[in-house]
């Protein structure tokens, strides 16, 4: 397991008996830079994996010497970077799923729609959570953007009104924007 976060003033001989109370340790290890200073990682085995196991889930999170310990499984890079793109795709899911069927994307929008007026047109609708016209590097617009509602019912009645009825608008700015749900 590993130990990271240690602080500098924490004696080796207080971290074997801290780990000791554990299980019978096998190995252990603090890393240290050229000049023999802790680096705050710290490795130890143990004979027992249900004795690592205890210790994690005893100390993981727990202060010393003003330090909060983080107490873990010692992974390889590779292992600790699956889990991590796990995480993140788990994260992107989520995210995206939360906003299935709340987000409207919205095209032929007038060059003069900014992030503003597209909020103005669809308040009436419900509560915007985020909106957002897409442009290019140079701000200028694409003609498309996105209105996420707080809710699936919000945004059905915006998507449904707005396709019986087209949105009337100034006619310098555009006589009908197209909306279309995701999906």
């Amino acid at each position: 397991m590993s130990l990271k976060n240690l602080s500098e003033s924490t004696e080796d001989e207080d971290l074997m008996n801290i780990f000791g109370e554990y299980g019978v340790i096998t190995s252990f290890v603090v890393m240290r830079d050229a000049d023999g200073k802790s680096n705050g990682f710290v490795f130890v085995n143990f004979e027992n994996a249900d004795d690592a196991a205890k210790t994690v889930e005893s100390l993981n999170g727990k202060k010393f010497d003003d330090k909060e310990w983080y107490v873990g499984k010692a992974q390889k890079k590779s292992e600790r970077e699956l889990e991590l793109k796990s995480h993140f795709e788990q994260s992107m899911k989520e995210a995206v799923d939360k906003f299935q069927g709340v987000n409207l994307y919205i095209k032929n929008l007038d060059d003069s729609i900014n992030d503003e007026k597209l909020k103005e047109l669809f308040a009436d609708f419900g509560t915007i959570t985020s909106c957002k016209v897409m442009c290019d590097p140079s701000e200028i617009s694409r003609g498309s953007g996105f209105v996420a509602f707080s809710t699936l019912e919000e945004a059905s009645r915006a998507a449904q009104f707005s396709q019986m009825r087209p949105v009337t608008m100034a006619s310098s700015v555009a006589p009908r924007m197209p909306i279309h749900s995701p999906g």
